[in-house]
């Protein structure tokens, strides 16, 4: 079943312009429950080491987005925000507020004297496969996929500053 407005009236017992009156439209709807869920479901671990804390994060995700709600809310979600420029801008305040979350667990791992990659390189690497898989894919990942994520993550990092040390970049 889709979920209309109508439908998430419904099953919450209110009417549905209770929930046009809070957030306007279904996608900003499906966006706050995106990201309370996230913020819920997918917290930020302190394991004391940066491999450790994005280890254990990915997993947090993996078991979150893979949900049967989960994936739902996602495919929803990127498959039905129309491309205008309110909605960008709603896509950007809550992505933003998930970068933060990504960025603390940084700042910690630098305040640790380790040196966490980029915001935008993590992005592209621990969340970017796991939202590619919640969309388009039929199964969740296989065991040991945070893992082998962040560890991919991290070799790229030794790779890339061995790369800069010999200007090969």
């Amino acid at each position: 079943m889709e979920p209309t407005i109508p439908v998430i009236a419904q099953r919450a017992g209110v009417n549905h312009t209770s929930i046009y009156r809070r957030w306007g439209s279904r996608e900003a709807l499906l966006a706050d429950v995106a990201i309370t869920r996230l913020e819920e479901e997918w917290p930020l671990p302190d394991t004391g080491t940066l491999r450790g804390d994005l280890t254990e994060w990915v997993a947090a995700g993996v078991a979150s987005v893979f949900k049967p709600e989960g994936r739902l809310i996602v495919r929803a979600l990127a498959l039905s925000l129309p491309d205008s420029s309110e909605a960008q801008a709603e896509r950007a305040q809550h992505f933003e507020r998930r970068a933060g979350a990504i960025q603390r667990i940084r700042e910690r791992a630098t305040a640790r004297g380790e040196n966490p990659p980029p915001l935008d390189q993590i992005l592209d690497q621990l969340i970017g496969p796991l939202y590619v898989r919640a969309i388009f894919g039929s199964a969740p990942p296989p065991p040991g996929y945070p893992e082998l994520l962040v560890e991919r993550l991290l070799a790229g990092m030794s790779t890339s500053a061995c790369l800069d040390a010999h200007g090969a970049r």
